[in-house]
């Protein structure tokens, strides 16, 4: 069973739209297409991430330490082969 994430009162999958007080962003590396991730800042420190062309749909919650393994295991490459 998959561990619920609870970072002040976000709750993984509560819609992106509910989140209010925060600013999306995305990476300057989107493209024009629509593939892009946004994540913002959560009051508490946790991070939200929404897929931008459905941005009233749900939101997962990460804590900064749960994201700081993704984009280091990113950057050294764990997932490269999810985008050949």
């Amino acid at each position: 069973m998959a561990k619920e994430v609870t970072v002040e009162h976000f709750v993984n999958g509560v819609p992106a739209s509910s989140i209010t007080c925060v600013k999306w962003i995305k990476s300057r590396k989107s493209n024009a297409e629509g593939a892009c991730v946004e994540v913002a800042e959560l009051p508490g420190g946790g991070v939200a991430m929404r897929n931008s062309r459905h941005p009233d749909g749900p939101a997962l919650v990460y804590t900064r330490a749960e994201l700081a393994a993704f984009v280091a295991g990113a950057k050294s490459g764990d997932f490269d082969h999810m985008t050949a």
